[in-house]
């Protein structure tokens, strides 16, 4: 939805991108795909309406695009008092969170598979503390870059729904993609970039574990970025 709760016409909509599932899932996977996910999907449609933890939590945040999970994961476990929802289209990624959901125990996650637009376009104004934007895929090539999750009209949904003083937390490998995700933010009079990070913007947040594609992008020689974005 747009602000005032309006619907987005389907042409505005982001075509999604890429792959959406890689390997044959294993048995154990597919059992939590088929017995585990319906319990923790969420829809957009879900958003509004109150219960989707089984508690009441302090924050939301949202994660774009989490992979195979190992941020939301960690995320989860440190912050028990935080409802997390997960956003990734990629089947084999939700069926490894749905793996650490259920080893971990955790009751503070629910999961989409899917793309995030729809959630950011059905989600109440103010009703995300936290959006991470990690590692997303840079479509390098000139004439894809619009394939980039991060857009204008991405920046300008995640301006509303993002709470002031809420931060938008984006990672990559790829200069020239920090530099695109600068410009829409700073672009944006409702963003700045905050102010501890951009002294810094080469160092992770202090409770940052390096993920799987993390450590593979630095050992190819690629250096990491982490830009913070607060919601003025």
């Amino acid at each position: 939805m747009a602000a005032g709760g309006q619907a987005v016409p389907e042409s505005r909509r982001r075509t999604l991108y890429g792959r959406s599932r890689g390997k044959t899932l294993r048995t154990g996977q597919e059992r939590l795909v088929a017995e585990a996910l319906p319990k923790l999907e969420i829809g957009p449609e879900e958003l509004r309406r109150p219960g989707n933890f089984a508690f009441e939590p302090s924050a939301i945040w949202l994660e774009i695009g989490f992979g195979a999970g190992e941020h939301l994961i960690q995320q989860a476990k440190a912050n028990p008092e935080v409802g997390l929802i997960g956003c990734e289209p990629f089947l084999n990624g939700v069926a490894a969170a749905l793996a650490g959901v259920e080893r971990e125990g955790l009751a503070n996650v629910r999961l989409r598979r899917g793309d995030a637009q729809a959630l950011v376009e059905a989600a109440p104004d103010a009703f995300f503390s936290r959006v991470f934007i990690l590692y997303p895929d840079p479509w390098p090539k000139r004439r894809h870059n619009k394939r980039r999750i991060v857009s204008d009209a991405m920046v300008e949904g995640l301006a509303r729904v993002v709470k002031s003083g809420g931060e938008v937390r984006f990672a990559t490998d790829i200069d020239d993609y920090a530099g695109w995700t600068l410009r829409r933010f700073l672009g944006s009079s409702r963003f700045r970039w905050a102010a501890s990070r951009a002294a810094d913007w080469r160092t992770p947040w202090p409770e940052w574990r390096p993920t799987r594609y993390e450590a593979k992008a630095h050992r190819a020689g690629r250096a990491s970025v982490y830009l913070t974005f607060v919601r003025l």
